[in-house]
Parts: structure tokens; sequence; C-alpha cells
């Protein structure tokens, strides 16, 4: 059997696999060709062409007892699944991105020095303990063993001042929050 000619269904093999396997090496190609030019991309091309003959295996024993053609009744059922798939992406809303009413880089650093602001407002309500341990490990980028050494305090301690100044100055900056709302 050649390819591109229609065949009638009672000459499927008598195994679904095999009859698959034929239906799929003869009219594959073709079916591809014409699933393509109306998909956006390759991908959608294949999963139009695999759902086809997932639904031609699924209906083998209509297609071996039918005296019409195999290959429109491929093609009629590619072209339902391509016009659903045409509707269900018209169906579906579009995802436009937000562009922002003013550009990012035209505020000249004014979320940086409020945001420095903000954060040295909350660091001024710590301890000096705590500004001490912060100060060493973030701006002098020190580990906590280092710290300790520093500060002269063990380093149990400079781990444990470390979480409670970060968490006095989570508190800080949202109880500022809180007020700016």
């Amino acid at each position: 059997m050649s390819p591109n000619t229609d065949s009638p269904r009672g000459e499927l093999p008598g195994d679904p696999d095999a009859a698959i396997r034929q239906l799929y090496s003869q009219y594959a190609p073709t079916l591809r060709g014409y699933v393509e030019r109306f998909c956006p991309d390759r991908a959608s091309a294949d999963d139009i062409v695999q759902e086809t003959f997932i639904r031609a295996w699924r209906h083998l024993p209509l297609l071996r007892t039918d005296d019409r053609m195999i290959r429109p009744w491929l093609f009629r059922v590619a072209r339902n699944l391509l016009t659903d798939a045409n509707r269900a992406a018209r169906a579906r809303p579009r995802i436009v991105p937000v562009e922002p009413t003013w550009e990012a880089g035209t505020d000249s650093g004014l979320d940086e020095v409020l945001d420095r602001q903000l954060l040295s407002a909350a660091f001024r309500h710590l301890s000096p303990a705590h500004q001490s341990v912060l100060l060493e490990t973030f701006y002098r980028g020190g580990t906590t063993a280092s710290v300790a050494r520093e500060l002269g305090i063990p380093h149990g301690t400079a781990r444990s001042r470390l979480h409670y100044a970060l968490d006095a100055l989570r508190q800080q900056l949202q109880e500022h929050d809180e007020i700016a709302r």
C-alpha cells in the first residue's frame, strides 16, 4: 500500500498495535504537513497529529468495518481538533504585560534613598549591642565568629544577638509599614 493512497478500512491488520502503526506510517507525514499550516508551532502540530491517531486507535473497530476511506476520516478528526484548539485559544484571555506609566530608571535612585532612610531610622531604635552586631555582620561583612572576636563576646552570644537584632529590626520595619497604611 503506498503512503498517499486511500485504502478501504477493511485492509487494516487484526492486531490493534500493528493497525495503528500502519496507519501512522501511511498517513502521519501528510497529516502533519496539513496540520502545520494551521498551528503556531511544530509542537502544537505534533499534539494535534498525536491526538488524531489516539482517536483512530480508539475507533479501530469502526475503522475496520466502515467501507469509507481512512484518510478523509483522519483529516476530518484533525480539522475538528484544530477548530477546537482555535476556539479554546480565543476563549482564553490574552495575558498582556503591564507597562509601567513611568520608567524605572527615572527616579534617580529615590527609592534607594528612601529605603536607606527607613532602615537607618529603624536601626537607631535598636540597642547598642544589637546595632554593633548588625554593623559588624552586614556592613563590614564579618562572620559571627569574627564578630564575636571583634566585640569580645562568646560566639553563641554573637549568634543570639544577631538573631534578636534582626528580629527587632524586622519588627521596627513592620511597625513603620502599619503606620504608613
